[in-house]
């Protein structure tokens, strides 16, 4: 689900950058926040972080003595659209790979979505050099195939091995017909 929020931050800025003039400090300090919230990428209650809409206000500076180099930081409140994935919800994913026992999708910013073969009732593993599902009703799901699914499950993974602040989902197409491949002609309805 997109959702747009307030949220406030503080980016600290060195004494040497904070003496600039007024418009270029504004700038730089925009241009911090970008980049913090980058690196931050995503947060348990908010989902992920996709687009800065609206800047509501730069607070007043606060001098940190940090060591021996002195930083300003500045509270900013803007509002941010940001994408959290909730169970129920249909989405549309591009399948990455495929195992026996289901397939990886990708689905905007989340990497790790799993489809489970017992999730796909009509579907059967086809095996070889570039394995399928395929279904009775001749519908096959390859590798870069776009799926419409229902969400079954999400989980927030603050860092696991080598995946750090990700939603992870569980998919199925059971429950509604209209789940599946979707043919190329209905892909060109939406960008993933």
């Amino acid at each position: 689900m997109f959702c747009e929020v307030e949220l406030v931050r503080d980016v600290e800025v060195t004494v040497e950058k904070e003496k600039r003039d007024g418009v270029n400090l504004q700038r730089y300090i925009i241009t911090c926040l970008l980049e913090n919230l980058l690196k931050e990428k995503a947060s348990k209650d908010h989902g992920y972080f996709l687009a800065v809409t609206s800047l509501k206000s730069i607070g007043k500076g606060e001098v940190k003595n940090e060591s021996e180099s002195q930083c300003v930081s500045f509270p900013i409140t803007f509002s941010c659209r940001t994408f959290l994935p909730l169970e129920g919800e249909i989405l549309h994913g591009v399948v990455r790979h495929i195992f026996r026992r289901g397939l990886l999708l990708k689905c905007g910013p989340i990497k790790y979505v799993f489809l489970s073969a017992r999730k796909m009732p009509t579907y059967h593993y086809v095996g070889g050099e570039n394995p399928v599902f395929s279904s009775t009703q001749s519908a096959t799901i390859g590798n870069d195939v776009v799926v419409r699914f229902s969400v079954l499950g999400v989980r927030w993974l603050e860092k696991r091995g080598c995946i750090k602040k990700e939603f992870v989902m569980l998919a199925s197409l059971e429950g509604n017909t209209s789940l599946g491949p979707i043919s190329s002609s209905d892909s060109d309805e939406f960008d993933l």
